[in-house]
């Protein structure tokens, strides 16, 4: 059976599909356009209440909220393709532990930068330089925990590439090649190992194939 992927060819729905790689899993994808409002359809709304992206379809079991997504594919698949939890309780709680800073820490600044330099001027929002700085300053204190971390540890888990590792990859790209702060990344030199190490894995080569939309080129 075919998981099926709901989402934009963009952002956490490449998180997923990174995680469907790294598993060796099938899936087909249903675009969802966004910039249309089709994640506003009611058909789409029967999936995903709240209209946000993405969502999965595995078998007659339907799920949201990308983060949910990746541990669900980590748990029910785990006998396959990367273990992306680790082999012990230990191993999975410093997983979960990175991929819940990854979400309430990392992900808010790194996602108000994406907002307001990639996709601000591509909808008409002047992006706001008061709301640029503050948030390159919340981001640079995150990575310089990071950097501590992985001056230690390979991956932010430990020795091992897991979720809390993956989860970063979309707004990173969009980071370093769109908003063009690389220096945030390549200043930190352990920071700047783990990046090189995660964004040159076959899975995320892959993704990386994957169109942008018009609107975003």
């Amino acid at each position: 059976m075919v998981l099926t992927v709901y989402g934009p060819s963009f952002a956490s729905t490449k998180r997923v599909i990174a995680c469907l790689l790294e598993k060796g899993i099938e899936y087909s994808v249903v675009p969802v356009d966004i910039f249309k409002g089709e994640n506003n359809d009611p058909a789409y709304r029967q999936l995903q209440p709240f209209g946000k992206v993405p969502v999965i379809r595995d078998g007659d079991y339907v799920l949201f909220e990308s983060r949910a997504i990746l541990r669900y594919i980590a748990e029910k698949y785990k006998s396959q393709g990367t273990d992306l939890y680790g082999n012990t309780i230990e191993a999975r709680g410093q997983v979960e532990q990175w991929l819940e800073v990854e979400a309430q820490n990392f992900h808010p600044p790194a996602y108000a930068l994406v907002l307001d330099v990639m996709f601000g001027p591509k909808l008409g929002i002047v992006p706001d330089p008061k709301l640029i700085k503050e948030n390159e300053e919340k981001l640079g204190k995150v990575l310089d925990v990071y950097e501590e971390r992985l001056s230690r540890n390979k991956y932010l888990a430990g020795d091992f590439f897991s979720l809390a590792d993956l989860s970063h990859l979309p707004f990173t790209e969009y980071l370093i090649s769109f908003v063009k702060k690389k220096e945030m990344i390549s200043s930190r030199p352990h920071v700047s190992a783990w990046w090189d190490d995660i964004s040159s894995r076959p899975s995320w080569r892959e993704v990386l194939k994957i169109p942008l939309p018009d609107i975003l080129n």
